[in-house]
């Protein structure tokens, strides 16, 4: 009778070089990403993949590998903005006071709109690869400002009237001073606008506390 076979052992260097291969491609596609939107903010969505490529230290191949079109691309860098500007609220609102989280939050989110001008022209292009990207906007960031704001309005911290596209769009609209002074002037003004969310809060002692909207 012949002794069982003795069972190979597992390979465990190939899991590993695929994780590190992983770990590769993921660090190239962030840098890729990183250096698209700072080519995109300072020269428009049109600006060369070679000038792409090389800030983010990759060849141009990999910018196709990974976007064969410029379209996904663009794309790509605003959901990337989008989760990032997302992802800031839960560590602030554990950090922060209910009212600092949500003025440090919005001030966030104005940075982002400085990422979203240079990609203003392509989004509102017309293209189809762009057609779900308000949607996504709106399903990410609306539920995450409303947790900030709620937690405020709990605290007595600001006034009980604000719903969250508006103040999205709010912030957007202070954002389109440009010159030089443009971003300094956009926050400033939105650092008075978030100063304006605490008139007729409970513990602000401004005015009385107006009527909520119903939803």
């Amino acid at each position: 009778m012949k002794p069982p076979a003795r069972a190979e052992r597992p390979n465990k260097a190939q899991p590993a070089a695929a994780r590190s291969v992983r770990a590769d491609a993921q660090r190239n596609l962030d840098a890729l990403l990183e250096a698209a939107k700072a080519v995109f903010g300072a020269s428009g969505v049109d600006a060369p993949v070679r000038e792409i490529a090389a800030r983010a230290g990759v060849g141009v191949a990999t910018v196709y590998r990974h976007f064969p079109r410029r379209s996904d691309l663009v794309a790509a860098v605003f959901r990337r903005e989008v989760d990032a500007c997302a992802a800031a609220a839960p560590a602030l609102a554990r950090e922060h006071e209910p009212f600092e989280a949500l003025a440090r939050w919005l001030r966030r989110y104005t940075s982002f709109i400085a990422t979203k001008r240079g990609l203003a022209a392509a989004l509102h292009s017309g293209d189809p690869a762009f057609d779900a990207l308000p949607a996504y906007f709106r399903q990410h960031l609306e539920p995450t400002l409303q947790s900030l704001i709620d937690a405020a309005v709990t605290a007595g911290q600001i006034r009980d009237d604000i719903e969250p596209y508006e103040l999205l769009r709010a912030v957007g609209n202070l954002c389109v001073a440009t010159g030089e002074d443009g971003a300094l002037h956009s926050r400033r003004m939105v650092d008075l606008l978030i100063d304006g969310l605490r008139f007729g809060a409970p513990g602000a002692g401004l005015a009385p506390k107006r009527q909520r909207r119903s939803r």
